[in-house]
């Protein structure tokens, strides 16, 4: 089979990233390129793309061995197939407590990605899609997420621009900003018709054994039962749940926390 040229630059890098991870140390270019039956040329513009991306980097010898990115990345990748797994049967126990539906999301590419949803019982449901994206700003479960964020990302977020969906979606980046200081401190945050009318949702962290939060999730519901007095009674269930899940991925709570 005759590959394209872009399909063979991706077939070598390929090539390369798994000659060097499967290797103990790190390999010069000679090394690499001899080993593969690649130019020597070749091979240094492969690696310099990957260098430039984070995939690989330069020892202190010039020798090449995978970069942070690749673990980065790879990270991400198994944490959203068990984290699914590991936080479904929380997800329901919720579902059953509140009979509203509930979503779990996490950040991904500047977007909140929706991963798992437990459907209410009930006849009036919420219309979302796992693997659907939304801008966080928005969204309770984005606004949870930003708010544990580095300010880079909020940043990114802001610049990118802050759509206005409805009359209370905020698109101040002062104002978002504040916000987000008052989510951190509460331990939940609250979409009050920021996204979609006549559909509040409230949402909360979930933190890692490193005090890192790896996702949120919410509750959702229409306006006739989500009203601000259910609302304030579900903030101490979704900060109850914020911990009893994190503590199922090793998470310990400091007495100076929020949640």
């Amino acid at each position: 089979m005759v590959l394209s040229k872009n399909v063979q630059s991706i077939s070598r890098a390929i090539n390369i990233l798994e000659k060097l991870i499967y290797s103990d140390k790190g390999l010069g270019v000679t090394e690499i390129s001899n080993s593969l039956a690649l130019k020597k040329s070749t091979t240094h513009r492969i690696l310099s793309t990957l260098v430039n991306h984070g995939y690989v980097a330069q020892d202190e010898n010039s020798k090449y061995k995978v970069g942070l990115k690749f673990f980065e990345v790879g990270s991400v990748a198994i944490n959203k197939l068990d984290l699914r797994n590991d936080v479904r049967p929380f997800l329901k126990k919720i579902r059953d407590k509140t009979n509203e539906t509930v979503h779990l999301g996490l950040l991904d590419n500047n977007h909140v990605l929706y991963i798992d949803k437990v459907e209410s019982l009930k006849t009036v449901r919420m219309f979302s899609e796992i693997g659907r994206k939304i801008e966080p700003h928005c969204t309770s479960l984005g606004k949870v997420l930003l708010a544990y964020s580095p300010d880079k990302v909020v940043d990114d977020i802001i610049d990118n621009g802050l759509i206005k969906y409805t009359d209370n979606t905020i698109t101040e980046p002062d104002k978002l900003k504040e916000h987000l200081k008052e989510v951190r401190i509460n331990g939940y945050a609250i979409d009050d018709e920021e996204q979609l009318m006549g559909v509040r949702c409230i949402a909360g962290p979930i933190f890692n054994y490193e005090g890192e939060v790896i996702a949120s999730f919410s509750i959702t519901g229409p306006l006739i039962r989500m009203s601000k007095e259910k609302i304030k009674e579900l903030s101490e269930l979704i900060k109850q749940y914020s911990i009893i899940i994190s503590r199922s991925f090793g998470y310990i709570k400091n007495n100076d926390e929020s949640v």
